[in-house]
């Protein structure tokens, strides 16, 4: 795997406010220049940027410790004498320059300091050469410095001299001990991309080497890296941190373990963004949760990129929010708004989760070492789920490796191909059934079903593998946590977007009760899941009948006043393809379907006037005359006539004749499209269908 330094850019930071000197006075420049300097002094370098950039870093802060010294004589000789003291023009544009200069090391200091150490690593010439470039930029400025035109003590003029000289003289330099390590990381890579395994001993003594001595301080590389990603624009430079990443999720599970987060910052994620309210600009529109990684779908909505993903690989070619098709399924990222929930989670303290990468990037540029990273990842954590029948795993081993295969289906296709091709699906369906004695496992074998689903392939393999579809419906009616229901209800909605699969849900009894139950009781975000996933199985003529006995359309309409876009939806589809039964279990629901005419939003009131076209029709005369009934609905009629949607305008013209066929004593079932009626107002005519 070839790799150059050059491939390895340092990170393009925009210049802050704090560049722009020109409205500082004499005196407040001189107090920002001793300001940075003492900021460049303070700087903490961990101990990998130091073992990697020790000489480097070390110099330029010497350096500029030694200029605030200079800085420092400048105050003090202006405060002694201010009316006295008057420094040349000459030294405030030098200084003015030199302001920047250090910002620059600083800036860089700070980013090869916290960012990502492999990184580094791999673009040390880089990070050298601009070292170099930035002291050779002092080293010019300090030769323009007014120093005969300043009066300065010997010392602080010698200091002055021995700095000049010492940035004059210096050169790049990068030590052998730091470029055979790097050397080490491109061999061990291209031993992967060539499907070896990589020594074990060799891995250890670069992570050492590198002080990354825990799962918890991979997981913060794994981190750092996505950030560079996030940061480039390059396509190479993408993959090859792609590879980088590879590397450390299978030293992780190889070396330190496969572990879980800890269940502080767990808890902390989950409490902060409780205790906060999450602006609603920064929820996704499907799952109404702070988006991690939100994108732009072609009719300019924006949602968070797990929730699209799955509903266009179920099947879905519209906008949810919408409603319109979509005219290309490309995902653009919103990285400003990624940004602004990034810094508002950091004002928060709620720690932000980045969605993490693998081998493909933008629509499928491969990267074959790191598809053979995951590929060693995955064969790793699923023969250690095999186990051993003469030393059986601790629960927590076994959720540690149930997470990192979560973690890793959360990825990309490739990666979810992987887990199902190594046979992990069988060995996570034995574990849907703990329950209340480990509900953390739990939680995290449904959530890998669930993302494993999401590839099309996998879906039928899911179906296809023995225990898995009662193991869902089991979760879903008696799951530990309100998690494990929400996921399982969210994998059944996955696997219905395959049109064949719905019949064989919708014969689980244990599935729609636990659909209905959960669409009733649970949290806000688990009955969308609820209810998403029974909207998906009514499209099967056959398991609309099966949710009629389940009590759905009884559900849909008790949750009409606190979901009416959902329950009005539901209540649509299973009439219209329920017949007379489903007719007759939504009965009831007429006068809640009047007041969604009433007050509903527009997509709303669009499907509960189709809803009751439907019933009417099908119902006759004894549905036309409860509808009758409701108070003021011819009124709300003619309203939804006016300002409604297209189809809307239609079903509402339709339910006006039903009506008024109704009152003059004729049959209350009339089809739609039969005939065509003029109705003339005093302001608009309508044409009813």
């Amino acid at each position: 795997m070839a790799l150059f330094p050059e491939t390895f850019t340092t990170r393009k930071r925009r210049p802050g406010a704090s560049f722009n000197t020109s409205k500082l006075s004499d005196l407040n420049l001189l107090f920002s220049l001793l300001q940075l300097t003492d900021q460049i002094c303070s700087i903490n370098l961990n101990s990998a940027a130091n073992f990697l950039f020790n000489r480097a870093s070390c110099s330029a802060i010497r350096k500029t410790q030694l200029l605030g010294v200079v800085f420092e004589d400048l105050i003090r000789s202006f405060n002694a004498n201010p009316n006295s003291v008057v420094f040349p023009p000459s030294l405030f544009l030098c200084l003015e320059e030199m302001y920047i200069v250090l910002h620059k090391i600083k800036t860089l200091i700070e980013d090869f300091s916290n960012g990502s150490k492999f990184n580094l690593l791999m673009q040390i010439e880089t990070v050298a050469d601009t070292f170099h470039r930035f002291t050779g930029e002092l080293s010019t400025l300090l030769d323009v410095f007014p120093l005969r035109e300043l009066t300065l003590n010997d010392d602080v003029r010698d200091l002055v001299l021995l700095i000049r000289k010492q940035c004059s003289e210096s050169r790049p330099f990068i030590g052998t001990e730091q470029i055979n390590l790097r050397c080490d990381v491109v061999s061990v890579l291209d031993r992967i991309k060539n499907e070896i395994v990589p020594d074990q001993a060799n891995l250890s003594s670069i992570f050492e080497k590198l002080e990354i001595r825990d799962a918890s301080s991979c997981r913060a590389e794994i981190e750092n890296l996505e950030e560079e990603i996030h940061n480039r624009s390059e396509e190479q430079s993408k993959a090859d941190l792609v590879a980088l990443i590879g590397l450390v999720r299978f030293a992780k599970c190889v070396l330190f373990g496969a572990s879980t987060p800890t269940p502080r910052s767990v808890s902390l994620r989950r409490s902060r963004s409780s205790e906060f309210a999450v602006p609603a600009d920064y929820r996704c529109p499907i799952s109404l949760e702070l988006m991690q990684d939100p994108v732009v779908v072609a009719t300019g909505q924006t949602y968070d990129r797990v929730s699209i993903k799955l509903w266009m690989d179920s099947g879905h070619n519209t906008c949810p929010k919408t409603g319109q098709t979509l005219s290309h399924t490309d995902l653009i990222p919103n990285r400003v708004l990624r940004n602004m929930i990034a810094t508002w989670c950091r004002e928060q303290k709620i720690p932000f989760e980045v969605e993490t990468v693998t081998g493909k990037l933008n629509g499928g540029v491969s990267n074959k070492a790191a598809l053979e990273a995951t590929r060693m990842t995955v064969s790793f954590l699923v023969n250690k789920l095999k186990g051993n029948d003469n030393v059986p795993l601790s629960v927590e081993v076994t959720n540690g490796a149930v997470y990192e295969l979560r973690v890793l289906a959360k990825t990309d296709s490739d990666s979810r191909a992987c887990i199902a091709e190594a046979g992990a699906i069988p060995l996570l369906v034995r574990f849907l059934d703990v329950g209340m004695e480990n509900p953390s496992l739990q939680v995290n074998a449904v959530t890998t079903i669930l993302n494993l689903s999401i590839l099309e392939a996998n879906k039928t393999r899911i179906m296809d593998t023995d225990g898995a579809l009662n193991g869902v419906a089991e979760v879903l009616l008696s799951g530990a946590s309100w998690e494990a229901k929400a996921n399982a209800a969210a994998t059944v909605f996955s696997l219905s977007g395959v049109p064949a699969h719905r019949k064989r849900l919708g014969r689980k009894t244990g599935v729609i009760s636990g659909l209905v139950s959960l669409a009733r009781a649970g949290p806000e975000g688990a009955r969308r899941d609820a209810l998403a996933a029974i909207l998906n199985l009514a499209a099967d003529r056959e398991t609309v009948a099966r949710l009629v006995e389940g009590d759905a359309v009884s559900m849909a309409a008790e949750i009409m006043a606190a979901m009416p876009e959902e329950g009005v939806t539901i209540l649509e589809a299973v009439v219209k393809r329920g017949g007379l039964v489903a007719v007759a279990a939504a009965y009831a629901g007429i006068k809640r379907l009047g007041a969604v005419l009433r007050e509903g939003s527009e997509r709303a009131r669009e499907s509960a006037a189709a809803t009751l076209v439907t019933m009417c029709r099908k119902g006759g005369s004894e549905v036309v005359a409860e509808l009758a009934a409701v108070p003021g609905v011819e009124r709300v009629i003619w309203e939804l006539m006016a300002v409604g949607s297209a189809r809307g305008r239609r079903k509402a013209a339709t339910l006006l004749r039903i009506l008024r066929r109704w009152a003059a004593g004729l049959d209350g079932g009339e089809s739609e499209g039969v005939s065509t009626t003029t109705m003339v107002t005093s302001s608009t005519t309508y044409l009813a269908p």
